[in-house]
């Protein structure tokens, strides 16, 4: 067919255009799983290391011409890899996180110069088993009656992994399965208390349950790796009423004096519920023994007298009191039983009373013959003498007041009840010519005027106290609070004080019988401790009870598992390994976690009654003497670890030896110095450069001063010991610094600065001048020059000699 002309020329310029096209570059496409073209559908694990050659793009352009690789990522997203545009090798050069970021958008480039291709891709970053389980919720504290069935669930714990797979996957364990009183779900953590056992708030108040949580386990970096974490539950123990109320400070003694009046106090009991926790109202009752003389308040359990002490009808009551529990609901519980014993007590309250044949009488009279004879008795007088008081109280004695030596009274000492005998001792004296009437009193000392006793305390520890001042009964103040704990022992005098102003002084002792009212308490540093193998470590707790056995402590592992593993001392709180355990190796076969590290409940019971207990959790780390030994530093800092103020002593008094050693040598060295006189204080003479001298005269001049110095100055040795020691006490002082030689003597030019020439300080003795052979000349005029400059050093030296 014949084309147009115009179709003729359309067709040569489209073909002119398909001879100039340049077509664009294109990616390979190769597939999942490859690692090389245009990165589709490439995954890559999260714990790649930074740096890796993790893929090459790859393409190719249809001219054949060379290509070159670009990445770009979203401005608000990370760079995480860079290429080569060159070979299209992509390296990662950010850390990867699938759980922060689990696809990776980027935009990757091929150009060929003239032409440039994008496509976007999704990278996905795949899993590695580097999360730990995590508990939420935390911390698990839980309050369960004492009295909770075996086998109840008490609470539930949860982890979450945010691995996927089994290292995503959880379980729960208990670190110390063997001693310890519950048991735990492995699949849905529930915690239970184990089958047989149970709950007991007067041994223990709290449990603290070590739960550990494992992943399933998953590959990192190459290697199957499981990770775990630990948590703890305290399971706090309520009291529940299973224990009887006791009484404090048995046992009880009461006394009522005869001039106790009708409803006085006589003494209170205490009493408590056993169960501390939620203790209930205690209700007193008297049982029986009190015959209708005494009773109790029934909230206060004060004691009360009802009779007069005249109306009671024996000396000694045993009453036998009772309290008795009341619940919440008004309901009678558990009750107890203890004895009280009150006694009469007599009081010297009734003086002694003189009767006649017609009763109390004060006054007799006789009369009577003079010069009786010796030893007659006078018979006139019926004189009776009567003590209505009890006991020692109603013992008297009887003397005459008045003339001395002519009568006596018999008995001198009366029990109750006596006839009074009045007997002739000097006849003589009765004359009727010196008296005709003579008077005598009968007198008890104990009875009227002389017979008032008041009394009164006084002193430091009287303060607590007051006594009654006519019967001399001591009782405690009514806002008085005695506690053995912060003073154990009171002492005071008491005054007793007649009407004459006499008196008499006796001190007192009060002492106060302890109550076990205090736990006992755990130090600071039993929260963690290092153990050696082979050498124990120590627990301690102190109970701040007065006396003994309230404030003794014996010691007990309450909860460790395995149980097997440690033993305590109860007297000492000493924790040791047990015999079979004597290294590292056979630690690690049974340590959960496989770090030598330990958590144990331990108890500090004292022996009080009722006992108080107080547990404490304790974290133990194991080592032995091969690893303190690697490093002595850091066994010092082992070994200090759960005393740091012996590690602070210890430093404190390295650096205080060193400071005494340095000054010690300071001061050593000072002395020596000075007795050595061998520092002496440096002195500059200025002196001005002279100009050179003419070489001849100055060679000549040269060898002369070469020999006069070294004439001059020599070291001079210190004379020898006779007694061969290095004592200088009795030595002669040290010479004087000899002068040092002068430079030569020119004239010194007028207004330039001098020249400075330091002298020399030292213990330098000086020789006697020799004279030098004369140096020879070689011409006259030399000869002449040499001997006017030595004329002038000569000169300026006995100048030098008389300025230092």
């Amino acid at each position: 067919m014949r084309l147009s002309p115009g179709a003729a020329l359309a067709l040569g310029l489209l073909r002119l255009c398909l001879a100039q096209a340049n077509f664009a570059p294109h990616f390979f496409d190769n597939g999942v799983g490859s690692t090389n073209g245009n990165m589709a559908l490439f995954s890559l694990p999260e714990d790649t290391p930074v740096g890796s050659h993790v893929y090459t793009l790859n393409g190719t352009d249809p001219e054949g011409d060379p290509v070159s690789y670009h990445i770009s990522f979203d401005p608000s997203a990370r760079s995480v890899f860079s290429v080569d545009p060159n070979f299209g090798n992509i390296t990662l050069v950010e850390e990867l996180d699938r759980e922060r970021e689990d696809e990776i958008e980027a935009i990757i480039s091929i150009s060929d110069g003239v032409n440039l291709v994008k496509e976007k891709v999704t990278i996905l970053v795949t899993d590695a088993n580097d999360e730990a389980p995590s508990f939420i919720q935390e911390p698990y504290v839980v309050q369960v009656p004492e009295d909770l069935p075996t086998g109840s669930s008490i609470m539930k714990v949860h982890a979450v992994d945010k691995d996927t797979g089994s290292g995503g996957s959880v379980t729960y364990f208990l670190q110390n399965v063997h001693a310890t009183k519950f048991a735990l779900d492995h699949h849905s953590g529930v915690l239970r208390l184990r089958a047989g056992a149970t709950l007991d708030f007067e041994k223990a108040q709290a449990h603290f349950v070590t739960v550990v949580a494992k992943d399933g386990g998953g590959r990192l970096r190459g290697a199957n790796v499981i990770f775990s974490t630990t948590t703890t539950v305290t399971v706090n123990v309520e009291d529940v009423q299973d224990m009887p109320p006791v009484f404090v400070g048995t046992p009880y003694y009461g006394y009522v004096y005869e001039d106790t009046l009708p409803g006085s106090e006589v003494l209170m009991v205490v009493a408590m519920d056993g169960d501390r926790g939620k203790p209930n109202q205690i209700v007193y009752s008297l049982l029986n023994g009190s015959d209708g003389a005494f009773e109790i308040n029934e909230t206060s359990g004060v004691i009360s007298v009802m009779q007069s002490p005249a109306q009671l009808k024996r000396e000694v009551y045993e009453l036998h009191v009772q309290v008795t529990e009341v619940s919440s609901a008004g309901i009678p519980a558990a009750q107890a039983m203890v004895p009280v014993t009150i006694r009469i007590v007599d009081l010297n309250n009734h003086p002694p009373t003189f009767y006649g044949e017609s009763g109390p009488q004060n006054r007799f009279e006789l009369s009577m013959y003079e010069h009786p004879p010796q030893g007659e008795i006078l018979r006139g007088l019926k004189i009776t003498v009567n003590d209505s008081d009890q006991g020692a109280n109603a013992k008297f004695n009887l003397r005459l007041v008045g003339p001395g030596g002519i009568f006596r009274v018999v008995p001198l000492t009366v029990l109750n009840e006596a006839q009074v005998t009045i007997i002739v001792e000097n006849s003589a004296a009765i004359d009727f010519e010196k008296f005709k009437v003579l008077t005598f009193k009968a007198v008890d000392p104990d009875t009227g005027p002389w017979g008032e006793v008041k009394y009164s305390i006084y002193g430091s520890g009287a303060d607590p106290f007051l006594i009654h001042p006519s019967t001399g009964i001591i009782y405690t103040q009514p806002w008085a609070i005695l506690d053995a704990e912060a003073t154990a022992r009171y002492n005071f005098y008491v005054k007793a004080e007649d009407m004459e102003g006499k008196y008499s002084l006796a001190e007192v002792f009060v002492t106060l019988l302890d109550v076990n009212d205090h736990y006992p308490q755990f130090g600071k540093s039993i929260q963690e401790k290092t153990m050696v193998l082979g050498t124990p470590v120590k627990i301690e707790a102190t109970d701040q009870d007065a006396e003994e056995p309230n404030n003794l402590v014996d010691y007990s592992i309450t909860h460790v598992e395995p149980a097997n593993v440690f033993d305590i001392d109860v007297h000492t709180g000493e924790i040791r390994l047990k015999n079979s355990i004597r290294s590292l190796d056979a630690l690690h076969n049974i340590t959960p976690s496989g770090d030598f590290t330990w958590s144990l409940e331990v108890q500090a019971k004292d022996r009080g009654s009722p006992s108080f207990s107080t547990t404490a959790l304790l974290k133990i780390d194991i080592t032995d003497t091969e690893m303190l030994s690697r490093s002595p530093m850091a066994a010092f800092l082992m070994q200090t670890k759960d005393n740091p103020m012996k590690a602070v002593g210890v430093l404190a008094g390295i650096m205080a030896i060193i400071v005494a050693i340095t000054v010690l040598i300071s001061t050593a060295t000072f002395w020596r110095n000075k007795k050595s006189n061998k520092v002496l204080p440096v002195r500059r003479v200025l002196r001005k450069r002279p100009s050179p001298a003419p070489r001849a005269v100055r060679i000549e001049w040269l060898k002369f001063k070469r020999t006069k110095a070294a004439a001059k100055f020599v070291l001079k040795e210190d004379p020898s010991n006779e007694n061969c020691n290095n004592n200088s006490l009795g030595s002669t002082l040290p010479p004087k610094a000899p002068a040092p030689p002068p430079p030569p003597t020119m004239a010194p030019k007028m207004g330039v600065a001098p020249w400075t020439v330091p002298t020399v300080s030292g213990s330098l003795t000086p020789q006697q001048p020799q004279r030098s052979p004369k140096p020879k000349v070689g011409s006259p005029v030399q000869s002449a020059l040499v001997s006017e400059l030595r004329q002038k050093f000569e000169k300026k030296n006995v100048g030098n000699k008389a300025y230092f």
